[in-house]
């Protein structure tokens, strides 16, 4: 098995393992690893830090809001006030409330599977949504479920 070092040069498994063990490869992987924890060697390979655990999302959903005349700072302190609410929710990986325009808001969250997405729209949150949805909207949330395609988020 050889490894790629980049363009077309290649190094055996020995090859590497004998640069390791050399003092130049040796205060290299000392120095990296004494620097990152998260550095990890795969044994082919170097592991880069984006490679460790990624939440995976698969369902989401998005709200759509428009606010009612004059009611405006009433919504956004409203999805401000729903942060820790879904921060409570264990299946809810990502959660942003959104301004779209002057009245227009929204919400975009994000469940690792079916389960999860099922879990927040019987939560505090949905529920203070339809609570609220006469007061603050001029029409009823438009509440969209959609398949989460690619992610990028935070790393564990």
């Amino acid at each position: 098995m050889k490894i790629g070092l980049g363009g077309t040069g290649h190094v055996s498994l020995q090859g590497r393992a004998r640069y390791r063990s050399s003092a130049v490869g040796c205060a290299i992987v000392s120095e990296v690893s004494e620097s990152r924890a998260d550095f990890t060697d795969q044994g082919v390979g170097w592991a880069a830090p984006d490679q460790r655990r990624r939440a995976m999302v698969k369902a989401a959903l998005f709200v759509r809001l428009e606010a009612k005349p004059g009611k405006e700072k009433d919504v956004e302190q409203f999805l401000l006030s729903g942060l820790p609410l879904v921060e409570a929710e264990p299946a809810t990986t990502a959660w942003f409330g959104l301004r779209l325009g002057p009245s227009t808001f929204g919400i975009f969250d994000a469940f690792p599977d079916e389960s999860g997405r099922q879990a927040h729209l019987g939560g505090e949150v949905a529920a203070a949504l339809m609570a609220k949805a006469d007061e603050l909207f001029s029409s009823p949330p438009s509440i969209e479920k959609v398949d989460v395609l690619a992610a990028k988020l935070p790393v564990s």
